[in-house]
């Protein structure tokens, strides 16, 4: 028989493992799915796409990581995050080596829409924390998983290295492909690898919370007006970092003229507070409030989306000033993400789950809907700038929900302090 120290040592080491899994996991799963932001300039050139057809690759891709991600959370809670986040390396690996054998964009749009599913991994590994963090931990556990969007970055720094040195014409007479192909190619290994270290070395047997819950308690949720509240919010500090994190190093090779290895670097810039500032964002929200927090990080990001928008041909703030508003964007957004999952227990304490699956379902559409949109602006108005109108625009929009909802929190509070006050001044019979 086990005695109980001996117990609460496997208990602590078996949440640590799932805890570091699935954040390498995730992180590299990431990495795949916005490999087109970086990897996407090379390919337009190679293959002649036009810019409207770059920008369909990207939102495809995103969609792809987006809409099954409530399915994923539910499936995890059945069966497990060990299997579920094994499976979900193995499917990706596959059209991610496609990716470096394609020749057409027909190829590239299915390769993208299979290798998209990376992106439902971050509801995977919430669901698969969630089982095994105790409620005193599981914000501390979240928050670092979270934090494995910096996988982002990765592509960011690594392939514009690699696309200098490796011949175009490939490597051991040209087995291994090269340039933009090769990126790919070392992906798919890494997936499998990692498949096989998730598979191993997770503990068992799974714990699967969501066995047995039908459908109808999962999607209660929807019918609370709070939730698409919620989901806007996450479409401007989620939706809009995925779409902003594929789409800037094209940005800055096409406004500002520069390197496809300096547009990673300075991309990288923006993606980094975006992903590691999101512990301190849950950190604020449980000393300040998330509605305070939420607050703040709107009114920022609206100011510095709103001189973003301005054109070039009325305000120039040229590479400097853009990559310092963008990164002042991306720290509001890394704080953001946060403070809004913050309110989810706040509002719904008992269905965290669900409508957290919902909200990063919901919100993580914006990375789907704002990569057209951005491209729709731009042509529409004739100055690369407009792309940032769409942005604020939604960013816009939350704050003054939010602060509509403040002031009719703040009328509702005003009226009953005042039936208290009429209350205690009543005569009594």
């Amino acid at each position: 028989m086990t005695n109980a120290p001996e117990s609460l040592e496997r208990t602590v080491s078996d949440r640590q493992r799932v805890l570091w899994l699935s954040t390498i996991a995730f992180t590299l799963l990431f990495a795949v799915w916005m490999m087109l932001g970086i990897l996407g300039v090379r390919i337009r050139d190679e293959l002649q796409l036009s810019a409207s057809q770059l920008d369909w690759l990207l939102a495809v891709a995103i969609l792809a990581g987006s809409l099954p991600r409530l399915h994923f959370g539910i499936w995890t809670d059945r069966s497990g995050g060990r299997l579920m986040m094994t499976g979900i390396l193995l499917a990706t690996a596959l059209p991610t080596f496609w990716v470096s054998q394609i020749h057409s964009y027909g190829e590239l749009l299915i390769a993208a829409a299979l290798f998209g599913l990376a992106g439902n991994s971050f509801t995977v590994g919430i669901a698969w924390n969630s089982a095994w963090f105790p409620d005193a931990r599981k914000g501390t556990a979240l928050g670092i998983f979270g934090a494995g969007n910096v996988g982002a970055s990765v592509t960011k720094f690594l392939a514009p290295a690699l696309l200098a040195t490796i011949p175009t014409a490939g490597l051991a007479g040209g087995l291994i492909p090269g340039g933009w192909r090769l990126i790919p190619m070392v992906y798919s290994v890494l997936l499998v690898l990692m498949a096989v270290a998730v598979w191993w070395w997770a503990p068992t047997p799974e714990r699967c919370p969501g066995r047995g819950r039908r459908m109808a308690e999962v999607l209660a949720p929807l019918n609370h007006m709070r939730v698409w509240r919620f989901s806007l919010y996450y479409v401007v500090v989620f939706g809009a970092y995925v779409a902003l994190a594929a789409y800037l190093p094209r940005y800055y090779v096409d406004v500002y003229q520069i390197t496809l290895q300096n547009a990673g670097f300075l991309t990288a810039l923006f993606i980094f507070p975006a992903s590691l500032l999101r512990p301190v964002g849950g950190w604020l929200s449980d000393r300040f409030g998330p509605r305070i927090v939420t607050y703040a990080v709107f009114g920022i990001m609206t100011i510095a989306l709103g001189i973003l928008a301005i054109p070039a041909n009325v305000w120039d703030v040229g590479v400097v000033g853009f990559t310092v508003l963008i990164v002042i964007v991306g720290c509001g957004m890394g704080i953001g993400k946060a403070s809004v999952y913050k309110y989810i227990p706040n509002y719904f304490p008992h269905d965290v789950g669900a409508v957290g699956g919902l909200v990063g379902m919901l919100g993580a559409l914006g990375g789907f809907v704002l990569p057209p949109a951005f491209g729709i602006c731009s042509r529409s108005l004739g100055t690369p700038q407009a792309a940032f109108l769409a942005l604020f625009l939604v960013t816009l929009a939350s704050l003054i929900w939010l602060h509509r909802v403040v002031m009719r929190l703040q009328a509702e509070r005003g009226s009953v302090r005042l039936a208290d006050a009429v209350g205690a001044s009543a005569p009594t019979n």
